[in-house]
């Protein structure tokens, strides 16, 4: 069975608990073998030259634009709902998330701030990030100029081997979260970078008991372009509702 319409925050919430219920609810709003990816493959690389690796392009790193593919997957009833759009990330804590398909959507992240659009309400709901700032980066900026030392102090990291994605030779890491409140929710996560670029090619986002699983794809990716601040202006009518959260 296929779904194309969008999770129901409500319900992510209420599976969450009070303390992780903002992290469940900003997965659900973005966020096997791969698809496109042959087998896992012993890797040339170490764990150790790998973390080091991103440590050095972490230094590097300013911006992002991409194509973005974004699949939930429930794995009780079969449902895989897919949604696409276009992505644009900042060093300095801006990102947005333009989704257009299935059903149109904005995510904009602004330092503390962050807003979800939806065209079809005429609704903007509004977070205030500051109190879980350093969760909410260690998810929704994984792998966008994350160093090596900066994953170790959230995850416990598992080398798995190298694969090939959609042309691209990756690597493949485990990581399993530190502290144990976020294991409750989230069990894993598995992430593809690419050696050209030593960016994301796609994450996977494992839930804790369920089975069920977030797999976020990028393709079409450009490092370090120029983003005006423009890019992430607010651009809903004034006259949409506005709800805080």
């Amino acid at each position: 069975m296929r779904s194309s319409g969008r999770q129901d925050g409500t319900k992510l919430f209420a599976r969450c608990g009070t303390r992780m219920a903002l992290l469940c609810g900003l997965l659900g709003l973005f966020c096997s073998l791969p698809a496109g990816a042959d087998g896992p493959q012993r890797s040339q690389w170490t764990l150790d030259e790998i973390l080091q690796q991103l440590d050095r392009e972490a230094e590097r790193f300013e911006s992002l634009v991409a194509q973005i593919e974004r699949t939930k997957v429930t794995t009780v009833v079969d449902d895989r709902s897919t949604e696409s759009g276009q992505i644009y990330v900042r060093r300095d804590a801006r990102m947005l998330i333009e989704i257009t398909h299935p059903a149109a959507r904005t995510v904009l992240r602004r330092g503390d701030q962050l807003f979800v659009f939806h065209p079809r309400t005429n609704r903007v709901d509004e977070y205030d990030l500051s109190k879980h700032r350093a969760l909410v980066d260690q998810f929704l900026l994984l792998g966008f100029g994350t160093g090596g030392n900066e994953l170790k102090k959230g995850y416990r990291i598992t080398l798995l081997g190298e694969q090939t994605m959609d042309g691209k030779r990756v690597v493949w890491l485990e990581l399993t979260p530190r502290a144990e409140a976020i294991r409750n929710q989230i069990a894993k996560i598995h992430l593809w970078i690419d050696q050209a670029t030593w960016l994301p090619v796609q994450q996977k986002f494992f839930e804790t008991g369920s089975g069920d699983y977030f797999e976020i794809r990028y393709s079409s990716v450009v490092r370090n372009a120029r983003i005006p601040d423009s890019q992430f202006r607010p651009r809903w009518p004034r006259n949409a509702t506005r709800v805080p959260h």
